[in-house]
């Protein structure tokens, strides 16, 4: 697999401003290289147009596509027309630009959950579309889906150097803290710190608590990234995670000592577990020379300080 050098290069993050755009800004800012950020406010990716008029206008040597329409478990159930629609929308007017301008990388950032709800654990890149997926976030993969074999089918027709990668639950600076709306990690500790500060009796989780989830913490994901954007050209995706895993209910009792919250913690059975158990096969990233380096108690303990001064 065949190194890319970033030195000197001009690199366009999409999404800049969100969970992982922001993480690759970080990153990118300590190499030598021009790192140009995008967020909606310059251009709305879902307007063909206007997704022309920014690639034209920066023409970067390499595009790294992490903007997209996301949310949690609940989200994704309820407005699957969204999550597919826009999804399908951003990538196909992102990739298209692309092509006319000539970039020569395009990083393509997906989610685990393009595997099949009872993939064998870990998740190898070759059991993608081998079952059924969890339904509460299909269209979401199945646009994630999409955006894969539309960089694959732009490597086969075109012969660009182009790659997908499937990063792992991300959590971090600049995540998402909205209760209807987040992932776990940041709802966890929201409800745990609000939970200490109004001297609550318990706090509620939602599902069983008993799935079990890999998490990343984001400044690794971008190191990561920015490392397979330089050491990997290869067809379908390349997991990106640390290769543990934990139980939800293991993860709730970690942010309630971090959080100091004395109370109860009960379980809210209603809501939907998703997958049973989520953990990536990290063995191609590996061979790459990558190793996380940031474990779960660091990153929680970051992220809640982060929290505490920015958005509490």
């Amino acid at each position: 697999m065949s190194t890319w050098n970033l030195t000197g290069k001009t690199v366009l993050v999409l999404g800049s401003q969100g969970l992982v755009g922001s993480a690759l800004m970080r990153r990118l800012s300590q190499l030598e290289c021009r790192a140009i950020g995008a967020s909606r406010s310059d251009a709305d990716l879902t307007d063909q147009q206007a997704v022309r008029v920014l690639i034209g206008r920066v023409k970067p040597d390499a595009l790294i596509l992490a903007a997209a329409k996301v949310g949690g478990i609940l989200a994704n159930r309820d407005f699957p027309v969204s999550f597919l629609e826009d999804n399908l929308r951003i990538q196909l007017n992102v990739m298209q630009a692309a092509h006319a301008f000539n970039v020569e990388r395009l990083l393509f950032l997906g989610s685990s959950c393009i595997y099949p709800k009872y993939s064998a654990q870990p998740i190898s890149e070759n059991c993608l579309m081998n079952g059924a997926l969890e339904p509460t976030n299909e269209a979401y993969a199945i646009a994630k889906i999409s955006g894969i074999r539309q960089i694959d089918a732009y490597r086969s027709q075109y012969g660009r150097r182009w790659i997908s990668a499937m990063p792992t639950n991300l959590y971090g600076p600049n995540d998402n803290f909205d209760l209807q709306t987040s992932h776990v990690v940041p709802a966890l500790l929201r409800k745990f710190h609000e939970a200490k500060i109004g001297n609550l009796p318990f706090v509620t989780i939602w599902g069983s608590g008993t799935v079990r989830r890999e998490f990343m913490y984001v400044d690794d994901c971008a190191d990561a990234l920015i490392h397979v954007l330089t050491h990997y050209d290869g067809a379908g995706p390349i997991n990106i995670g640390t290769g543990k895993d934990i139980s939800i209910n293991a993860l709730a009792h970690s942010i309630a000592e971090l959080t100091r919250y004395s109370g109860d913690l009960r379980h809210d059975v209603s809501k939907p577990d998703g997958a049973p158990s989520k953990r990536l096969d990290i063995s191609l990233l590996s061979q790459l020379g990558w190793r996380p380096e940031i474990d779960l108690s660091r990153g929680l303990t970051q992220t809640y300080d982060w929290f505490v001064s920015h958005a509490a």
